[in-house]
């Protein structure tokens, strides 16, 4: 087929629940495209001889070449081709922000001067993983011979998933500790069922144990153990604690019954599932109103976690103006379809009580935008005399988290930011420790899924060089030469 008419194929959408019904469950709200609704969206793939799209994906995705065996019709093919570079497919098309990264610089959605019509990439990338699950048993890879070498992965988030996935492909010895009882990190606590299946994350996690990565779970790397024992064991190790530090407000009245983390939310909605109480033990409030501040992604998940849980209304707060939100377009227009409230430009003051201190106010000041910040975004800037009050019964508080703190905190002797992230060499991942790596949101602070795997991949290839060469000091030139040879 000619390009020119490529450019003609209209994006095929992906079906969704209808709002009214999703709203009462927490299914999945995108259903997936067919074999010919994928096979019929790579047709706007224009194959470019510059892939522009592959140089704006994380962790390096032959994108073309997923997309022109969708094409023709070889499933298999084009998921082993993106598991070349992507063990985790299934959840990637699903919760990354593609249309910032690979979309955004793909060529049909920059002809067309509109980036929302450029291929759904990511839609693709479910597709193929959806339909692998469902095609029988994930093919293993060749076992590789073991090098005797061992691995510690402190944390089984995003950046340790992948970091295990490609340092067992070596044949190191891999382990992972793991504080919860499921692996995953914010996968399976912080983003919810109806927009990642938890049996997806779990079967992810079923294939690296296939390939041979030993999870530990229920182990808190710095409580159960001493950092310094892991390191003293193994012959490397990979810090991917995450950022799961909530931030709060600092206003009066955070601490009031009915105030929540977004952490904590989230944590007890995902996996502990409060959402099939009483069939569980764990209970959230669902009063009339409940409010989120916020407008990040997490915020939206909030919000949207909240209706599900029986809200009659979920208001968004959030202080600057709805085109300034760092949330998902995608994500915003779910939680409007579904009904959340957008309350925009308030500013939170207080919190308000009864004698019992549950939580019945918050106490709002309206805002406009000034001049810009060093964001770039214009702050917003108080209203004399706006103040009012919005009567709410529970209250999350979604404005951020902050790096893990336990990792550093047992062990003094890593190097971390004034903000408590672990220092790193950024075209390494070494940390100032011999042996010691680090990567995801303990090191980026809240990132993206998409982001903290780049990281993994990127400390994965540094740990298998190091134990490969015993280089330390100037590992960063062995890299290089390394990527030299293979050009």
């Amino acid at each position: 087929m000619k390009k020119k008419d490529r450019m003609k194929i209209e994006p095929v959408d992906m079906p969704e629940q209808d709002p009214a019904i999703r709203v009462k469950n927490v299914d999945e709200v995108p259903t997936g495209y067919t074999a010919e609704m994928a096979m019929m969206e790579a047709k706007r793939c224009i194959q470019c001889k510059r892939p522009f799209c592959t140089e704006g994906c994380p962790v390096g995705i032959d994108i073309p070449g997923f997309i022109q065996l969708i094409e023709d019709g070889d499933f298999a093919a084009a998921v082993a081709k993106i598991k070349e570079t992507n063990l985790l497919p299934a959840i990637c098309g699903r919760v990354c922000p593609q249309e910032e990264q690979c979309q955004l610089t793909c060529t049909i959605g920059k002809f067309k001067k509109d980036p929302t019509l450029a291929v759904n990439i990511g839609r693709l990338e479910r597709f193929l993983a959806d339909w692998e699950r469902e095609n029988g048993e994930i093919p293993l890879p060749p076992k590789p011979t073991p090098t005797g070498k061992k691995v510690a992965i402190v944390g089984g988030g995003p950046a340790g998933l992948t970091v295990a996935g490609d340092l067992i492909r070596h044949g190191h010895e891999v382990t992972v500790f793991e504080a919860f009882h499921k692996a995953g990190g914010v996968l399976i606590y912080g983003i919810p069922e109806f927009r990642l299946p938890k049996a997806i994350v779990q079967k992810e996690v079923d294939y690296l144990e296939q390939l041979g990565v030993e999870f530990k779970y229920n182990f808190v790397v710095g409580k159960t153990a001493p950092v310094q024992t892991i390191v003293d064991d193994y012959d490397a190790v990979f810090v991917g604690t995450g950022a799961g530090l909530p931030r709060f407000m600092k206003i009066p009245g955070e601490n009031l019954l009915g105030v929540y983390s977004a952490n904590e939310y989230l944590t007890r909605a995902n996996l502990m599932q409060a959402y099939s109480f009483p069939e569980t033990d764990t209970p959230l409030i669902t009063g009339k109103s409940i409010a989120t501040i916020g407008g990040g992604n997490v915020a939206m998940d909030c919000a949207r976690t909240a209706l599900r849980m029986g809200a009659k209304r979920s208001l968004i707060i959030y202080r600057r103006a709805e085109e300034q939100m760092p949330a998902r377009i995608e994500e915003v227009h779910h939680a409007k379809a579904e009904g959340v409230e957008f309350h925009t430009l308030q500013n939170p003051l207080r919190f308000l009580g009864n004698d019992e201190n549950w939580i019945t106010g918050v106490e709002l000041l309206k805002m406009k935008l000034g001049e810009p910040d060093a964001s770039g975004r214009r702050s917003p800037v108080p209203v004399h005399d706006s103040e009012f009050i919005e009567e709410i019964d529970a209250v999350i508080v979604a404005i951020g988290n902050s790096p893990n703190p336990l990792v550093p905190r047992d062990y003094p002797a890593l190097d971390v930011t004034r903000w408590g992230g672990i220092v790193v060499n950024e075209a390494t991942s070494q940390t100032n420790i011999q042996g010691v790596f680090a990567g995801g949101d303990i090191v980026l602070g809240a990132a993206t899924v998409i982001l903290a795997m780049g990281h993994g991949r990127q400390a994965a290839r540094s740990i298998n060089m190091y134990l490969s060469s015993g280089r330390w000091n100037d590992l960063e030139d062995a890299l290089e030469t390394d990527r030299a040879d293979v050009r």
